[in-house]
């Protein structure tokens, strides 16, 4: 075990406070985490999936059912029935434990939710992996609610083969059922999410991918490198998958999806279910996506500081005012002079001034510029129109009409995600190295 994780299993962790339940039988090559509450009994058919595929014998799932105090009596009943179900759980299907955080006694703090719940099971996953000598292989999150395919954990398996893995995300497609307003719902939060994600990775940002809780794995050493995860109530995603960003580099993970429901939930402030009950009730229009030439600024950007690293501030600046104005007043807003200079007198290679400069312009700073330029000078646009533009920038034509009334046609719809999510794909595969 090395001395940061020691340290961290040490001074970082809550084992006393939230035990772990359950009996490792066999020798493990991941260990997969999943925060559970009120998921009975979608909860098993989620297990049932794990146990199915492909080198499940090698997989340890870590359950953190949770609660808060001041949570409803459906709440508690459903997680009392989860506990009981899970000391009944066959072993030589799959190695389950669990750790009770939902019990008198054993909730999670009020102020605390997810993401001090992943934390629990990802400390314990990390321990596991610590005590086996083996923080090369992967800590996995999943939602109790997300399906599974036979080819997940083979293909996690041999992604993370590769010593130089540091962290992950995996392709992910929202189970698309119910009445049609849910449907419509779910398809119009998948067109966002993946057209902002994919659109900052055609941009060359290193934080172009989406952050969704189920889909997403690290390596032992980067889950201490970067301090564990965080405890935020929601958006525990994002801000974990631009820490391993920062401290290494996250990958598409190709040859698996995971499924995650697309039912109305308020267990987060924000997040999948929140984002369909503000559709289904009506709150703001949802038909809407950045601009695309906000993204065309971002990708001149990114290009001119990953190109010319040795240039000073100051003839950044007028490259940055030949791009946009907007782009340069936004810079001298957030003292990139100033940081710049220190990247440069910090490191005495080109590619240690690009890392830092990636560090600092992050994921919350590249929402923050897409913001900017939509309040100053690219509205919204109709998310058709949008996306449009995208698959025509990727050298694709849409696989619909979007210039009809495709708001109201979810047959078309679903064939127009289906080709934004091939984007993904392609983009997920290694690239082929040129013949010589």
């Amino acid at each position: 075990m090395d001395r940061n994780t020691e340290r961290y299993l040490r001074h970082k962790t809550h084992f006393e406070r939230w035990p772990l339940n359950g009996h490792i039988t066999r020798p493990i090559k991941n260990v997969i985490v999943i925060p559970c509450i009120r998921e009975y009994p979608g909860l098993f058919k989620t297990l049932d999936d794990i146990a199915n595929a492909h080198e499940a014998e090698s997989s340890v799932v870590i359950v953190v059912i949770n609660n808060r105090q001041n949570v409803s009596t459906e709440d508690l009943f459903e997680n009392k029935e989860t506990l009981e179900e899970l000391q009944k759980w066959d072993h030589e299907k799959l190695n389950v434990c669990w750790v009770d955080a939902s019990s008198v006694g054993n909730e999670l703090p009020n102020q605390e939710g997810v993401g001090m719940a992943r934390k629990i099971g990802l400390d314990w996953a990390l321990k596991l992996l610590a005590e086996r000598n083996q923080l090369q292989s992967p800590l996995v999150n999943l939602d109790g609610d997300t399906r599974v395919e036979k080819t997940y954990l083979k293909a996690i398996n041999e992604f993370f083969e590769n010593e130089k893995r540091w962290g992950a995300v995996i392709a992910c497609a929202h189970q698309i059922h119910g009445p049609k307003q849910q449907r419509a719902a779910t398809l119009c939060y998948e067109f966002s999410m993946r057209y902002y994600a994919d659109y900052l990775a055609w941009a060359n940002s290193p934080y172009g991918y989406h952050s969704i809780g189920s889909a997403m794995a690290c390596t032992g050493y980067a889950y201490t490198a970067i301090s564990g995860m965080n405890r935020r109530l929601a958006g525990e995603d994002f801000y974990f998958l631009q820490q391993l960003t920062k401290t290494g580099k996250v990958e598409r993970l190709s040859g698996t999806t995971v499924y995650p429901s697309n039912r109305i939930s308020r267990r987060t402030p924000f997040g999948t279910g929140q984002r369909i009950e503000r559709f289904l009730i009506n709150q703001q229009e949802e038909y809407e996506l950045y601009a695309p030439e906000i993204f065309s600024v971002i990708k001149n950007w990114m290009n001119t500081v990953n190109s010319n690293p040795r240039l000073s501030s100051a003839d950044l600046l007028k490259i940055a005012n030949r791009i946009e104005p907007l782009l340069k007043d936004f810079l001298l807003d957030i003292d990139f002079e100033k940081k710049w200079s220190v990247f440069r007198s910090q490191n005495k290679k080109e590619s240690g001034i690009i890392k830092q400069f990636h560090q600092w312009f992050d994921g919350l700073r590249t929402l923050r510029l897409v913001h900017y330029l939509r309040d100053n000078a690219w509205e919204n646009k109709p998310m058709f129109e949008a996306i449009k533009t995208f698959i025509h920038q990727n050298d694709l034509i849409p696989v619909v009409d979007v210039s009809g009334r495709i708001e109201e046609d979810l047959h078309s719809q679903e064939l127009l995600l289906q080709q934004l999510r091939s984007i993904y794909e392609r983009r997920s595969q290694p690239k082929k190295q040129a013949k010589h």
